[in-house]
């Protein structure tokens, strides 16, 4: 086991992109902290997963782990509707040959922990309730952490500090590195409903729904056997002064598929509510760190990406930090590779959310505008190109429509960066 005293390196946060770090360095034989500040499980925001997340954990080496503990939803597709009565079905399966197929739905409180016992397993020293209170840095690098943990003070030396910590993130919130996506100021509510009789669905079961009207957009997510999450996304003066509670039970009406799924289900748990949640950061690594997932960029979850970004740049992070750990000379060099890297997945999931937002909550005029038509049965020329990018393709230099939509000016996110369109995920892509 190492020892939590010295390590290699610090990882703060334990979500889906500080676990599968954490795994993929203690498997390389480095030893690894991880601090997180909440003890596991804990409920986190976005329960469906994408196919893409399934090649992440395969290439990690836990998704047999994580498919073994068994429960969770299949899913093989995602499901849009409008309230002009527009329905599209994009089944994974079409993606094409030798892509995974199939995703899960999950609940991230249990998928989380799954994940960290993973990490945990793998020879990571994993400390929850451990909350980083400050970050050493002698000669502008950083070069270690201070932490709370069972009510005494803790200081602890590294070579490299990943900052995984999503909204609370330490090294953004130290440089002052987040900005807010003004064109992104969104409002979720939600909550979980008990009683879930997927006989009601009008669509596939399994699949994640999307039921969007000009105020915004309604999900409906199986969780579990009998339990389906439901949330409202809207622009914030909509909910200004008004009861959340009130506001996803009108929502959820104006989206009649969902509410269709949702017949004869009872309300489980406390309304939620998350404001102004999308933000970026231009500068993703420095002297002696690096961040991951949410702790760089948070985006909207109207295609369930966040997962996949999060632990697949986690992913690459642990790979980028064996290198920088076995060849210090190249540090600044592959931080820049992996900046890249982070950069322009988030930049091709942010264009698909704009996509989406620009035209009333609905991505088909933007499809249009690059070459896609929407055929009567429901389907879309560039089918597959489309299913691909819905399912986590943000990378590929393949994909005609994401080098489209990469080319379009006004929908850029960061700062002019080189993009990186070696596909994480396969080979032939």
């Amino acid at each position: 086991m190492p020892k939590a005293t010295n390590p290699e390196v610090v990882v703060i946060g334990a979500g889906p992109g500080g676990s599968v770090a954490a795994t993929r360095l203690a498997k390389l034989g480095h030893s690894v902290l991880v601090l997180e500040r909440r003890v596991f499980p804990r409920f986190h925001i976005g329960e469906s997963l994408l196919p893409s997340l399934m090649v992440t954990l395969r290439k990690a080496g836990i998704l047999e782990t994580v498919l073994a503990e068994g429960g969770w939803v299949k899913k093989y597709g995602g499901e849009f509707s409008f309230d002009f009565g527009q329905v599209l079905r994009f089944p994974f399966s079409d993606q094409g040959p030798g892509r995974f197929p199939s995703a899960i739905q999950v609940e991230r409180a249990r998928f989380d922990h799954t994940l960290l016992r993973c990490a945990r397993d793998a020879g990571a020293t994993v400390l929850e309730g451990a909350n980083v209170t400050d970050l050493l840095i002698e000669d502008d690098r950083v070069t270690g952490v201070t932490y709370e943990h069972e009510g005494k003070q803790h200081t602890v030396r590294s070579s490299l500090v990943i900052d995984a910590g999503g909204r609370a993130s330490k090294i953004a919130r130290a440089f002052g590195l987040r900005k807010h996506i003004e064109r992104l100021r969104m409002v979720a509510v939600f909550q979980h409903f008990n009683g879930l009789v997927e006989a009601n669905n009008p669509g596939f079961a399994g699949d994640i729904q999307v039921g969007a009207h000009k105020d915004g957009w309604v999900w409906g997510i199986p969780i579990g056997p009998d339990t389906l999450s439901i949330g409202a996304v809207m622009q914030r003066e909509v909910l200004k002064d008004r009861d959340p509670a009130e506001v996803l039970k009108e929502h959820l009406s104006r989206a009649a598929r969902v509410a269709q799924r949702a017949i004869g289900t009872t309300p489980a748990g406390e309304v939620r509510v998350e404001t102004d949640y999308c933000y970026y950061a231009d500068t993703i690594t420095g002297p002696g760190w690096l961040m991951v997932g949410d702790a760089a960029c948070f985006l909207d979850p109207i295609f369930s990406g966040g997962a996949t970004l999060a632990a697949t740049t986690g992913l690459r992070a642990a790979d980028t930090a064996d290198r920088m750990l076995r060849e210090p000379a190249l540090e600044a060099e592959l931080g820049d590779a992996y900046s890249s890297f982070l950069k322009t997945g988030y930049d091709t999931y942010a264009r698909l959310i704009y996509a989406h937002y620009r035209s009333q909550f609905s991505i088909i005029p933007t499809l249009l505008e690059i070459g896609v038509e929407v055929l009567d049965d429901g389907t879309t020329t560039h089918h597959a190109e489309v299913i691909r990018l819905i399912s986590g393709d943000f990378w590929s230099k393949t994909n005609e429509l994401g080098n489209r939509l990469r080319a379009r000016a006004d929908m850029d996110t960061f700062a002019p960066f080189t993009p990186d369109l070696d596909c994480p995920f396969y080979d032939f892509a």
